[in-house]
């Protein structure tokens, strides 16, 4: 079969999109389930008193949340696979259907702690994508004033890593100010953005729910698996 004016495309691999297509699929009866990471061990760590104070607004919406605690989590390629936190990471990613990545800024960038995580996490594990098709919301805080080199890159590894990043982002400057001697998060327009973030985030799993593998299937993939298939019958002759 061939395709007019298409002749480097292999019709019958090829997907006509449409939106009964988009229909969701598969069991949706349980809550939203979100993974929540980052960027700091510190035991007065701003990154993880504003993650809290975002998994309690998710919680609100009737999200199922979990945040991963990166202490004791060996740096990535320093120990085995096997390792009980890194097993720990891994099927929390797989369980996810959404993600929010927070870190503090350090020297105009992530800090090794919340980059340590992400590269832990495979983009295929076996048969399965830990992190492709999950929705992911990218949060900052800063020692100083607001900047955005944080959220820029977890856009770019969220990218990576085959997330869809929503539109939306949070940066709180100067963090020290913004957080009570509780670690509670005192309002302010920071914290009205933060609700933005996890409103629009919870929305998007919402929408996505169901229709991530039709979503993240692919021509180039199709045609891969097409080869490889007729290799492995030449293989057998």
């Amino acid at each position: 079969m061939s395709i007019p004016n298409l002749p480097n495309i292999k019709a019958e691999l090829l997907d006509q999109p449409s939106i009964d297509k988009l229909a969701p699929a598969g069991a949706l009866d349980h809550p939203p389930r979100i993974l929540m990471l980052y960027g700091s061990l510190r035991e007065r760590s701003f990154s993880r008193f504003l993650t809290e104070e975002a998994a309690r607004i998710l919680e609100h919406f009737g999200a199922e949340v979990k945040i991963f605690d990166p202490m004791a989590l060996p740096m990535a390629g320093s120990v085995a696979d096997d390792h009980p936190k890194v097993l720990e990471l891994r099927a929390l990613s797989l369980w996810s259907e959404g993600q929010v990545w927070c870190s503090p800024e350090r020297h105009g960038a992530i800090t090794a702690v919340m980059k340590n995580q992400i590269d832990w996490i495979p983009l295929e594990q076996g048969a399965l994508r830990p992190s492709q098709g999950r929705t992911l919301a990218v949060m900052q805080v800063c020692g100083g004033s607001q900047s955005f080199n944080v959220v820029n890159t977890l856009r770019l590894l969220g990218r990576w890593m085959r997330m869809f990043t929503i539109p939306n982002q949070s940066s709180v400057p100067m963090a020290y100010k913004e957080f009570d001697d509780a670690g509670r998060m005192r309002q302010s327009a920071y914290y009205d953005r933060v609700v933005d973030v996890m409103e629009e985030l919870f929305k998007m799993t919402l929408l996505l729910r169901g229709r991530t593998d039709y979503l993240t299937d692919r021509y180039s993939e199709r045609n891969e698996q097409a080869r490889k298939a007729i290799n492995r019958q030449i293989e057998k002759l």
